[in-house]
């Protein structure tokens, strides 16, 4: 399936292009109303989302564990100023979902503080060896009202 035009809306599917040691891709259906930017730097794809508000989604693929779950995962709520957890909390804050392309592990997780911000995000590691991150982040608000359409988007991967 070739990629549709950069920044056209997407209601249907979505493939992403080959990865870097040109082996298969992920691909998912974008739900109605989100369309697909360029991607640049370590972006393999970015997302727009029709929610009014700060949000922002993307898609990175990178060789390997790319430093394992527990790590990317203090990574993550570092970036919205949440502290790091261990092992055993880490068990307790995911999420897993059943996908064609295999177990897709889901962490949702929201700052503390006047200004809320949340951050969705969903990570598989595919036969190939590859290690995908699908990440939705911005205000606790629209990250909020996008959740169920991302959560279709992470439920549609599969590796075709």
């Amino acid at each position: 399936m070739a990629m549709p035009p950069m920044g056209m809306p997407l209601g249907g599917d979505m493939q992403a292009p080959p990865t870097p040691s040109g082996k298969t891709a992920l691909k998912w259906t974008l739900p109605k109303g989100w369309a697909d930017e360029p991607a640049g730097g370590m972006r393999f794809a970015t997302l727009k989302v029709p929610v009014t508000g700060k949000i922002d989604a993307s898609v990175v693929v990178l060789p390997g564990t790319a430093g394992g779950e527990l790590a990317n995962v203090n990574r993550w709520r570092g970036q919205i100023g949440l502290p790091p957890i261990d092992e055993a909390q880490l068990a307790k804050e995911r999420t897993v979902l059943k996908t064609k392309a295999g177990d897709l592990s889901v962490f949702d997780f929201t700052s503390d503080g006047q200004i809320k911000s949340r951050m969705v995000a969903g990570l598989i590691t595919t036969a190939d060896g590859n290690t995908w991150f699908l990440k939705m982040t911005g205000d606790a608000g629209p990250v909020g009202q996008a959740k169920p359409e991302f959560m279709r988007l992470l439920g549609s991967i599969r590796l075709d």
